[in-house]
């Protein structure tokens, strides 16, 4: 079965944006580290399939760059009905039964890459198998939460960890079975 996997960074206080959804502090010159790509190449060919709410699919085209996730399958989960363009595929559909027929679908494992609320959503429906998490040495103060509507409990355990020379801390989890 495929896996999906939040592969994310984060703010020590916990934001993956400033209020207005801008990841503008992750381009600090301060923390580049020559020829270090943090192992996202290497997760990159692991995945081929990439699934973002709408806000998060605004935000990347914001960037003014070409689009970021050439040959893989992109999904933008949203509430209104629009047409797919040259990049994704819109989903209306029930989210949870979307997710659950991917996961038994052939294929590498597939990326949840954000933002905030469907996060949430996944994390209530136990649809996250992995999240790779690399914490960023700065607080912002305020910001979008990486879970901000997240109520219950989810158990996770750690299966890796690296830190790097710019102060960056790398940590892997894997949902742990429920009781």
């Amino acid at each position: 079965m495929r896996k999906v996997i939040l592969y994310i960074a984060a703010s020590l206080d916990n934001y993956i944006a400033r209020p207005d959804g801008n990841v503008d502090w992750l381009d600090d010159p301060d923390y580049a580290l020559e020829g270090e790509d943090f192992g996202y190449n290497k997760f990159y060919e692991s995945i081929d399939t990439t699934l973002m709410g709408n806000k998060t699919y605004t935000e990347v085209l914001g960037y003014n760059v070409p689009f970021p996730y050439p040959g893989k399958l992109n999904y933008v989960f949203s509430r209104s009905k629009k047409e797919n363009d040259e990049h994704v595929i819109y989903i209306n559909e029930d989210v949870v039964s979307f997710v659950n027929n991917l996961k038994t679908s052939s294929g590498k494992d597939i990326w949840l890459i954000g933002g905030g609320e469907i996060n949430s959503l996944f994390l209530e429906n136990g649809l996250i198998d992995s999240i790779i998490l690399t914490l960023i040495p700065i607080t912002l103060g305020k910001g979008l939460p990486m879970f901000p509507t997240h109520l219950g409990e989810t158990k996770f355990g750690i299966t890796d960890s690296k830190s790097y020379k710019n102060g960056f801390c790398q940590l892997t989890y894997e949902r742990k079975p429920t009781s």
